[in-house]
This record gives C-alpha cells, sequence and structure tokens, in this order.
C-alpha cells in the first residue's frame, strides 16, 4: 500500500524518530493500517532497560501519532512541506497492555473519529499480532509555521 519511500515522502520524521515502517491497509477519510518493525538496534533499548528491552509507551505512542498523520494527510490531499508542520495536540486514555519488545512487529490502526475546527481526533490502537499493546484516542492538527 505504502512503502518506505512513500512514507518518507509524506512525513518529516527521520531515524532515529520515523516510527512507521510500512502502510498495508489505507482506506481514505475512514482509517489506516501500519508496520513497525521493533529491532534490537533502536537506540532507546540501550538504556530502556538494560537485560531486559522494553520499547517506551511514549514511543508507541508517537507511531501511533504518526500513521494518524499518514491517515489526515491522505484525507486532505496534502504532503507536509517547510511551512506546514502537523502536531501531536492531545492523548486521551491511554493505555498499555503488553510490553513491546525487539522482534515484535507492531500494527499501527488508527481511524478517524471526527474532525472539528481543524482538530483530528483519532481512535488509535497498537497490537503485537493478536494482543493490544497500546490504546490511546489521539489529537492532531495542521500548523503553519513559516
Amino acid at each position: 500500500m505504502m512503502d518506505i519511500h512513500a512514507i518518507l515522502k509524506q512525513l518529516p520524521h527521520r531515524y532515529p524518530f520515523l516510527l512507521v515502517d510500512k502502510v498495508i491497509e489505507l482506506e481514505s477519510n475512514t482509517r489506516i493500517k501500519a508496520i513497525k518493525n521493533v529491532t534490537f538496534n533502536e537506540p532507546y533499548f540501550m538504556g530502556h532497560f538494560p537485560g531486559r528491552p522494553v520499547m517506551p509507551g511514549v514511543l508507541i505512542l508517537e507511531a501511533l501519532a504518526q500513521a494518524a498523520g499518514l491517515l489526515a494527510f491522505d484525507a486532505m490531499g496534502k504532503v507536509p512541506d517547510e511551512n506546514n508542520i502537523y502536531y501531536f495536540v492531545g492523548i486521551d486514555g491511554a493505555r498499555f497492555k503488553r510490553p513491546v519488545e525487539p522482534g515484535d512487529q507492531l500494527i499501527l490502526s488508527i481511524t478517524i473519529d471526527r474532525v472539528r475546527g481543524g482538530i483530528w481526533k483519532f481512535k488509535g490502537v497498537a497490537s503485537v499480532g493478536d494482543e493490544v499493546a497500546c490504546e490511546a484516542e489521539l489529537m492532531c492538527t495542521m500548523r503553519s509555521v513559516g
């Protein structure tokens, strides 16, 4: 559906903060399903935690937000540029159900809940296989910076 080259054209994030590797499903104006392959050589694993590496929850939320950004850009028919940035503006009801470890494939499922006054609200679920790792409601908006 969308490989890393297409994602790099849509998101301004770069290593080590690009947290979406592939989009496997995209239904315009409705939902997206993307993948983050979690590998041992991620820089945060050196300190979180030595001997038992776990992906930080805030980075799972960031991965969900990046997938939400891809869905919103598709819905708007836009791509970010030097004058516009898509900002994370809120998180509600974030719950972590299982740790995400090296070797896991994080499946990022996002649906648009509503758009009002330029604020996009999404429902997000990050899973490993059939197990929910994290769920949250995310709010984002596009802002002019130029």
